[in-house]
Order: structure tokens, then sequence, then C-alpha cells
């Protein structure tokens, strides 16, 4: 017997989801019908799927994320702010704040209008200038995990790079198995400006904005360039968005993703 779901589609700088709330504990999805429901043709189409559960570990709520693929993840920056926004909502916009657990750790939200200000986990697993060969040609990566792990590559030309050819190549090499990574391609634009083009792990494809992925790209251009607190990042869905953060002798303390958080439509669809 088909069960309807009443969702929200909402979008954070161009990264989509399909937002389910699960504070009754009624909603029992799979992986497959997740998949389904990602879908841009055959369901509702969004790059992941978010539920709202509740808190078992000290938090307000819980935030339950899949990729498109149906697979759990352990964080989504961008999803993280969608979350927080559309959990204000669900509360008649009256919150002045919030706090929820993740696979990744504790997440607290600020609401600044329609954007959102998230404190992110603290990242961990940095590694600089490894050279690996992905695709006929050797890249100097890097790479942090900022609640998922992210490979980042600076690039000259990033309108011309061949993000899904060389995402995909970093996703599945083997200096990140067995769980892969996702990847980031990065141009310097200016002092404390970037843009960037990422293919993420579980889309299997580039997206219009990771915001792990900005935060990960903003902390190795500190490390690499001497970028200071706040830098800029454009991403491909023409949204720029600010990245936060202290530098101490223990590694990187109060990171933050600020940027937006909206709303698309309500509806209902039968799994």
């Amino acid at each position: 017997m088909a069960t309807t779901l009443k969702f929200w589609k909402m979008n954070g700088a161009g990264n989509d989801f399909v937002m389910l709330d699960n504070r009754t504990q009624s909603v029992h999805i799979d992986n497959e019908t997740i998949a389904r429901l990602c879908d841009r043709h055959r369901g509702v189409g969004a790059d992941g799927l978010l539920l709202v559960e509740p808190a078992t570990d000290g938090g307000d709520f819980k935030m339950r994320y899949h990729n498109a693929d149906g697979g759990e993840a352990e964080m989504c920056g961008n999803g993280a702010r969608c979350f927080a926004r559309y959990v204000n909502r669900l509360h008649e916009d009256k919150l002045g704040g919030l706090k929820f657990e993740t696979l990744a750790g504790m997440i607290s939200a600020d609401y600044l209008g329609d954007q959102v200000r998230i404190n992110m986990s603290a990242p961990h697993s940095l590694k600089l200038n490894q050279t690996l060969p992905v695709e006929g040609i050797e890249l100097s990566v890097h790479s942090v995990n900022t609640g998922v792990p992210h490979a980042v590559v600076f690039v000259e030309d990033l309108e011309h790079t061949n993000v899904r050819g060389l995402g995909a190549g970093l996703r599945y090499h083997t200096a990140f198995a067995p769980k892969g990574t996702n990847a980031n391609f990065v141009k310097i634009t200016g002092p404390n400006s970037i843009s960037i083009r990422t293919y993420e792990r579980g889309v299997e494809d580039e997206t219009l904005a990771c915001g792990t992925g900005m935060v990960a790209c903003a902390l190795i251009a500190h490390e690499l360039h001497g970028f200071t607190s706040p830098v800029s990042v454009l991403v491909r869905g023409g949204d720029t968005l600010q990245i936060g953060f202290q530098k101490t002798a223990d590694g990187y303390q109060n990171v933050t993703l600020h940027g937006p958080a909206d709303f698309v439509f309500e509806g209902t669809v039968e799994v």
C-alpha cells in the first residue's frame, strides 16, 4: 500500500533537497525509495534528502542526511542551513537559534533573515601537496575532512576544467579508498576570494554548490595562500557565501558557513 508523504523542496545556493518532518518517527523509507525521490526525471528531484528527527544526544533535533543515491552521509553544509530554516518553519519562525545532531557532530545555527549561519564541526585529517595521477595527468591534491572528506585542486582555468572526469577520478582514487571523497576545483579570484566547482560523492556529478566543500577550499586557501577569515566563496549556482574560522595551535575552531537557505515549494508524493 502506498504511503503519502508531505515534503518541502529547498535549496541552499543551488544545492537542492527534499525535506521531511520525521519528528514522530512515522516516516519509514529505504535507500531505494530515497534515490527514487531524488531522481530528477521520475521523482521530486534533489541532490539529497533530509529528515528532522528527535534528538538523542543533547541537541534540539537530529539531522539525517541522505545523498541522491540513497546512501546516508555524515554531513552536508548547505543541507544543514536548509535543515535549520526548515525546523524554524515547523516552529512558525519563532526560534532564535538551534543546535542539532549529525553523524559528524553537533551543529549550531543562527538565523539572519532569510539566511543561516551554521557553526561546523571541527575539521580534521588535513593533508597538503599530495601528487596523484588522475585521468592521465599529475595533480597536486590537498585534502581535509570538514564533516565529510574533500579533495581540493587549485586551477587557473576553472570554467574549462573537466570537473566530471577529474572529479570522478579523484572520488574513486585509491588514495581515498574505501569510502571515496568529494572533489573540489578552485580558482583564486582576489584577496580572500575564490571560485569553486565541486563533484559530489553520492550525487556522482557536479552540483551547483557544496557547503562542506566551500569550507574545505577556504581552509586550504588559508594554509597555502595565507587567506584570512572570512573567505568569500563563489559557487557554480551563482551565490557567494562566507566562510569564517579561527586557527589555533590545536587546529581550526569556530568554523562557520553563512549563506542562503530558500524554500522552493511544498507538496505530497506517494511512495
